[in-house]
């Protein structure tokens, strides 16, 4: 399906951007997972799914190659006008970047960076449970391994509570929106647990 406002890319377009440029497998995962939090808060927003989504799955797609803040977004964003990617899809993907200064002006930045570092963090604390599923993890966990500096501790917690602030969300509404929001796609984010596993 093509989406008239991202100049005719298509969902698959992306995929085919992330297979080129990323080999990590727990990357691709960040990045679907970013774009299942941003599809559930557009549709919480009455907002574009598919262009918000667009925007989560394709932030990170330079990192694995330009991991350094003066290459990462940056270097991504001349790709990705070089194949005719929307400025204002470019101008989101650079704002996530706190050193960039690039304004957040729009809800749908303030969006992609309120989900970022925390569907990492969501992510892997559904990783450490016994069964492995999203299904199982409560917001209380959540920020109870917030306060815990030692659990993931190359996330960052500002940015986990400035994002939520910035969006004027409650920490724990966001919280909880993020892991329905996996609940949802927890097959395709590794996050479904043992297999024979359905609730």
């Amino acid at each position: 399906m093509d989406y008239p406002q991202l100049n005719g890319k298509s969902r698959g377009d992306v995929v085919a951007l992330l297979d080129e440029w990323i080999t990590s497998e727990s990357l691709k995962r960040h990045c679907l997972a970013v774009e299942t939090a941003m599809r559930a808060y557009a549709e919480h927003f009455n907002e574009d799914t598919d262009a918000w989504g667009t925007v989560g799955l394709i932030h990170d797609f330079d990192y694995e190659r330009h991991p350094s803040a003066d290459q990462h977004p940056v270097e991504g964003a001349r790709v990705l006008s070089s194949q005719g990617y929307p400025e204002w899809l470019i101008d989101a993907v650079l704002s996530h970047a706190d050193y960039l200064d690039v304004p957040r002006d729009t809800r749908l930045k303030q969006t992609l960076y309120a989900v970022d570092e925390l569907s990492g963090f969501v992510a892997a604390v559904a990783l450490v449970r016994p069964s492995r599923r999203i299904a199982d993890v409560k917001v209380s966990s959540v920020m109870k391994k917030l306060k815990d500096k030692r659990f993931a501790e190359a996330v960052d917690r500002d940015a986990i509570m400035e994002g939520a602030k910035a969006l004027g969300v409650d920490l724990d509404d966001h919280v909880k929106m993020v892991i329905q929001a996996f609940a949802w796609n927890a097959e395709a984010l590794g996050l479904a647990g043992d297999s024979d596993s359905n609730t």
